[in-house]
């Protein structure tokens, strides 16, 4: 009894840190979000450096011109991109009242029809309210948009940091990890981080794919369309359908809403309408099939709870890493189960 104790000191130990860590960063979002992002991008561009290495460049070289190339491919566009968003932000404030004035004007419409035909009388007092909680989170998001950008700043400088450290120091980090990993434990904690590496990064990058071809169509599309605020929506419409089921729901309301107010039920309507059907079909028929669904494979009950869980905890980045997290949990309750019940 006392030697089989002793025996499982290590394994108690080592588990006890990796749960510790855990509680930390979940304890401390603004410290483990910009982590968590920097380590996902790691794990994307990380195989870049022993491919540059393979070309007969120095390490260390690899590793400055991977981290420079990074920083430049993710920063350009938003300096570029920036000042628009912004613009087309503040001018968007100005069509909030007449998104509103349209609604009422329709429900009054509506209100009368149902009345006249059916004698029925729609209260007024649900969709009011309504109107006024969506008109407020739509002003309070518009207002706290730049503010939201303006604290990424923050991250602008924590995020590069544990990325280059992570390229420089990563193999040495996972070789410190496996030297404190019980022996009892180490083929399956090896091949679990492998696997939930594997997954996360795969994901996240699949992710950021899909999410960029579905914004440049509707942006290519509502401009091409000229309707105003093409960016933000298009924007909108990408960073949204990052967001599994109801991401491309959610990016579509605010095109379609801002469609009828300011163009009306016509032909600017309906070629925007058909722009965001087309835009998801070739997102739901052929992208998601071809870079996401073969990456996790899990029920789609268990989608939609991580989600949730995900947003609660850790907000938009939570219901982004909800999936392959879910995915790794699931890894390891296989793993267990094999233990437990296959090698009795």
């Amino acid at each position: 009894m006392g030697k089989t104790f002793r025996n499982n000191i290590p394994t108690v130990f080592f588990l006890s840190i990796i749960l510790l860590f855990c509680i930390t960063l979940i304890g401390m979002p603004r410290l483990s979000i910009p982590i968590g992002v920097g380590y996902v991008l790691y794990l994307i561009v990380n195989p870049a450096v022993p491919a540059f290495v393979k070309l007969g460049i120095k390490r260390s070289y690899a590793v400055l011109l991977v981290f420079c190339s990074l920083i430049f491919f993710s920063t350009y566009p938003i300096v570029k991109i920036f000042p628009t968003i912004t613009n087309e932000v503040e001018n968007f404030q100005y069509y909030i009242p007449k998104v509103d004035t349209y609604l009422k004007k329709q429900y009054y419409e509506l209100k009368t029809t149902i009345r006249d035909k059916f004698g029925y009388e729609l209260k007024d007092d649900i969709v009011f309210d309504g109107l006024e909680v969506a008109k407020t989170g739509t002003t309070n998001i518009l207002l706290t948009l730049p503010k939201i950008v303006a604290s990424i700043v923050e991250w602008i400088f924590l995020v590069p940091l544990v990325i280059f450290f992570l390229l420089r120091d990563g193999e040495h980090l996972k070789r410190m990890i496996l030297k404190i990993t019980p022996n009892n434990i180490f083929e399956r904690t090896y091949y679990l981080g492998h696997q939930f590496n594997k997954q996360l990064g795969d994901y996240i990058f699949a992710k950021f794919v899909e999410a960029s071809i579905v914004g440049i169509i509707i942006t290519s599309g509502l401009l091409i369309i000229d309707v105003r605020f093409s960016l933000l929506l298009g924007l909108i419409a990408g960073v949204t359908n990052i967001i599994p089921y109801v991401g491309p729901i959610l990016g579509a309301v605010p095109a379609i809403v801002f469609a009828l107010a300011e163009y009306g039920a016509g032909t600017t309507f309906g070629a925007i309408f058909l722009l965001y059907l087309i835009a998801n079909a070739i997102d739901i028929g052929i992208v998601f099939p071809i870079l996401v669904s073969k990456i996790v494979n899990l029920h789609p009950v268990m989608v939609v709870i991580s989600v949730i869980l995900g947003s609660q905890y850790l907000g938009v980045v939570g219901m982004v890493i909800s999936i392959p997290l879910a995915a790794a949990l699931k890894l390891v309750f296989i793993e267990i189960y094999n233990e437990v019940y296959q090698n009795r």
